[in-house]
């Protein structure tokens, strides 16, 4: 009889803490947030890379939103992407929008700067100032690369 009741206080724990994980993971997803509490912009970025649907929207290094589309524009060729952001966030019209790395081997996120205009993004609003990804390997590149031409000289004479 007492066997029966720690399995059946061990599958009670086991329980309550699964729906804490799911709790936990809806809440940093932002899965549970209603869809009526928030609005959405567009930014157009000459390179997404490391951005994908669900990227996180960061203000001041706080998620506030989720990147919910993106597509390449065809008359600009810039990636034309959808940020969600959270309706209490209230943006100035010059803001701009980053894609910032969180580290070296970290991953990728939309960074919005916000700027000092008095009036505010309106939902579906474009933000126009953008940076796109850096490339690591061509920072890399061409650091690598620069040692090279400063060597050589300039007027085509052998050196010996």
């Amino acid at each position: 009889m007492a066997e029966n009741r720690t399995e059946i206080l061990a599958g009670a724990a086991v329980l309550a803490a699964a729906i804490g994980f799911l709790v936990y993971a809806g809440r940093e997803t932002g899965a549970t947030t209603a869809a009526g509490d928030s609005y959405e912009l567009v930014a157009s970025f000459r390179s997404v890379e490391g951005v994908r649907v669900g990227t996180d929207v960061r203000l001041a290094g706080v998620k506030v939103g989720t990147v919910t589309g993106l597509a390449l524009n065809p008359q600009t060729f810039f990636a034309d992407a959808r940020l969600s952001v959270q309706g209490n966030v209230l943006l100035p019209e010059d803001s701009a929008a980053l894609i910032s790395s969180e580290g070296l081997l970290g991953g990728n996120f939309v960074e919005l700067v916000p700027g000092g205009a008095l009036d505010n993004l309106t939902p579906g609003a474009e933000i126009e100032d953008t940076q796109g990804a850096v490339s690591v390997i061509s920072l890399m590149m061409k650091f690598a690369g620069g040692g090279d031409e400063a060597a050589a000289p300039e007027d085509g004479a052998a050196v010996e």
